[in-house]
C-alpha cells in the first residue's frame, strides 16, 4: 500500500513526465504522435518508478518506447530541474508499455465477434503481471 508520500510524489512526477516526453519527442523528431503516462507507481524509498506509457496510434508503441528508453538520461535531467525543490534525489524511472486500452478492445470484439470468451474462456490470452 502506497503512503500518501508517495502517491503525492507519483502525481508530480507523472504530471512533469508526460509534459517532459511529449517535449522531448517533438524535439528528436517525432510528429502525430500522443504519448501518456497513465501510470506511475514509486517504491518506498523514493529511489525507483515505474511509468506505464500509452502512445497512440498503437503500432509506433515499440519504437516510441525504445527511443524513450536512448533518451532516458536526458529526461532524468529535465525531471530533475522541475522537481528540484520538492525531491533531493530524481528516481531512476524504467518505463513499460500500458496496453489496457488494446486489452479493452480485444474484449469489446470479442463480445461482439463469433469468438465469445465467455462461452469459450480459453480464446483470451492470460495478462502478466508486470
Amino acid at each position: 500500500m502506497e503512503t500518501q508520500r508517495q502517491q503525492k510524489i507519483s502525481q508530480i512526477i507523472q504530471k512533469d513526465l508526460a509534459e517532459i516526453i511529449q517535449d522531448s519527442l517533438r524535439k528528436y523528431g517525432q510528429k502525430n504522435l500522443i504519448v501518456s503516462v497513465t501510470k506511475l507507481k514509486v517504491t518506498a524509498d523514493l529511489l525507483e518508478a515505474k511509468a506505464y506509457l500509452s502512445v497512440f496510434p498503437e503500432d509506433k508503441t515499440q519504437a516510441v518506447l525504445k527511443e524513450i528508453k536512448q533518451i532516458s538520461n536526458s529526461i532524468k535531467h529535465q525531471l530533475a530541474l522541475r522537481t528540484k525543490n520538492q525531491l533531493r534525489r530524481v528516481p531512476e524511472v524504467k518505463f513499460f508499455n500500458d496496453d489496457t486500452i488494446a486489452y479493452v478492445n480485444e474484449l469489446k470484439e470479442a463480445f461482439k465477434g463469433k469468438n465469445n470468451p465467455i462461452k469459450d474462456p480459453d480464446l483470451l490470452d492470460k495478462r502478466r503481471k508486470s
